[in-house]
């Protein structure tokens, strides 16, 4: 099963360019995330469009001026070319989704990245960019290339459903902060500590519902995928959207096919795969 169709519903901003931002502040808002806010640097020429507006972050891994050899693009091309850089010099590249945007914070516009974190920075068991965003401080640099929004955003029905585990939590912030105040639905939303529930502001005829892990390092899906299938999917016309462990995705997008939402209705991404667990001999 292919890991993700958003592609069919995606939409570009009108210029991407790469952009250098600066950290601002860094805010440890529960157990599982870490808040970094950037702006200065290039933060006037960016266009926030809402929904799951997401884009390539480039964080380095020797000094600001690595940033420079960057791409304005990342197609096969440019990657092949980001690839050839030596590993000591490359810049960590991933994926992040704009979880606000403010238009006039103190020092001009702010975007906010919210981090899963996760294992320690100290044994070199969190990620790159986990551990960048748990060491970085204000002035530091990083860049991004704007790739738009995943979520049908011109094409949506009264109805949604949205479903994703804490690393799609962002995206989900986003798409009900920018649906229609009279859009109806539910948003699943699976993390691994009480405390990473966020306030989230969308139409009131969406329900949140918030599934805690009793295991914090338990996979995620399993409790997003049990609370799915136990919820009613509207008989009419539907957008549906789910993001996350690939597990998730795949096994969410299947019941709800099945349960008849249309293929082309339904937006899925494989944010992440769990490592498999070999039994042992």
């Amino acid at each position: 099963m292919a890991r993700q169709n958003v592609n069919a519903a995606r939409r570009k901003p009108e210029v991407s360019e790469l952009l250098t931002l600066h950290v601002l502040r860094t805010e440890r808002i529960s157990t599982g995330f870490v808040r970094v806010t950037l702006g200065g640097g290039d933060v006037e020429r960016f266009r926030p469009m809402g929904y799951d507006q997401w884009f390539r972050l480039f964080i380095p891994v020797a000094d600001a001026a690595s940033l420079s050899r960057l791409p304005n693009k990342l197609d096969t091309l440019a990657y092949l070319r980001y690839l050839a850089i030596a590993k000591t010099q490359r810049p960590v590249l991933r994926n992040y989704t704009v979880r606000a945007y403010r238009p006039e914070g103190p020092q001009g516009p702010e975007v906010d990245v919210d981090f899963v974190v996760h294992g320690s920075v100290a044994d070199g068991t969190s990620g790159p960019a986990a551990s960048w965003a748990q060491t970085c401080a204000p002035g530091d640099a990083v860049a991004i290339l704007d790739e738009g929004i995943t979520f049908p955003a011109g094409a949506t029905h009264e109805d949604v459903l949205l479903v994703a585990d804490e690393t799609g939590l962002p995206a989900v912030a986003g798409i009900l902060a920018s649906l229609d105040p009279g859009t109806r639905g539910l948003a699943v939303v699976e993390i691994a500590h009480d405390d990473d529930r966020q306030d989230l502001t969308g139409p009131a005829g969406v329900e949140v519902r918030w599934v805690v892990r009793e295991d914090p390092h338990a996979v995620a899906g399993p409790l997003a995928l049990a609370a799915v299938e136990a919820a009613p999917v509207p008989a009419g016309p539907v957008t549906a959207w789910v993001v996350g462990e690939q597990a998730l995705v795949a096994a969410t997008r299947r019941h709800w096919v099945g349960a008849g939402v249309p293929k082309g209705d339904v937006v899925f991404c494989g944010y992440w795969k769990a490592a498999k667990v070999h039994a042992a001999a």
